[in-house]
């Protein structure tokens, strides 16, 4: 049987190490990005140059303005993306109101098309910022809901979330990703980068990147402003 599944590309680290992972596991993979109204394209920029890199498939992006709604930093302007440490809020303000049940969302009507029986996506309950969306149990949560929901579903044709990443911390993913062979310079993780794609080098995602890259003892290829 011919494995399909969408990836939820989002041009960062955990994302692509997961598109490694499942090319890896015999995977037809089609790449799938979202344009929300983020602070920068950098990572859309980067994914597309990753997609084109690593699968056979077009790459698509897919327009989904969550900045007209706002209530994050990643959306609105008028909300600064603090600096690694700065705040003590459990979920920060960096976190974007149901950003992965819309994403999944919508990766799910992708798969229905083109009969994709996996969606693979990046979270990790390790070495992250503490955003809820990114938990076990939500995931469990929403593939039960997506085979109830679905015309594929209900005719028995069982769709699995896959989240390799989950239990990893950020070396370990590095390292997976590094073992598979993947170049993590065509990634951008950053909250806050610039129009170059050079990461901010401060903010929380910027913090475990650097992290995970010592504790991997892997070279950090990322490039920062200034």
């Amino acid at each position: 049987m011919n494995k399909k599944c969408v990836v939820l590309l989002s041009g960062g680290l955990d994302s692509s190490t997961c598109l490694a992972v499942a090319k890896d596991h015999g995977y037809d993979c089609f790449t799938l990005s979202i344009d929300y109204g983020q602070r920068h394209l950098a990572e859309l920029e980067a994914s597309a140059k990753i997609a084109k890199k690593m699968t056979k498939n077009p790459h698509k992006v897919v327009q989904i303005n969550l900045d007209a709604i706002g209530g994050s930093a990643l959306t609105d302007y008028n909300i600064d993306v603090p600096d690694y440490g700065s705040s003590n809020e459990a979920i920060p303000v960096t976190y974007v109101p149901a950003r992965n049940t819309i994403f999944l969302s919508t990766a799910l009507a992708y798969a229905e098309v083109v009969a994709a029986n996996a969606i693979f996506i990046g979270v990790t309950a390790v070495d992250y910022s503490g955003y809820p969306d990114c938990r076990a149990e939500y995931i469990e949560a929403f593939e039960t809901m997506a085979n109830l929901a679905t015309k594929a579903g209900t005719e028995g044709q069982h769709l699995k979330i896959m989240t390799p990443l989950i239990n990893l911390s950020k070396a370990q993913i590095i390292q997976l990703g590094d073992s598979l062979g993947f170049d993590y310079g065509l990634t951008v993780s950053c909250y806050n980068a610039n129009d170059k794609g050079e990461a901010c080098g401060t903010c929380d995602s910027c913090y475990h990147r650097k992290k995970g890259f010592v504790e991997a003892n892997i070279i950090d290829p990322t490039r920062y402003a200034g």
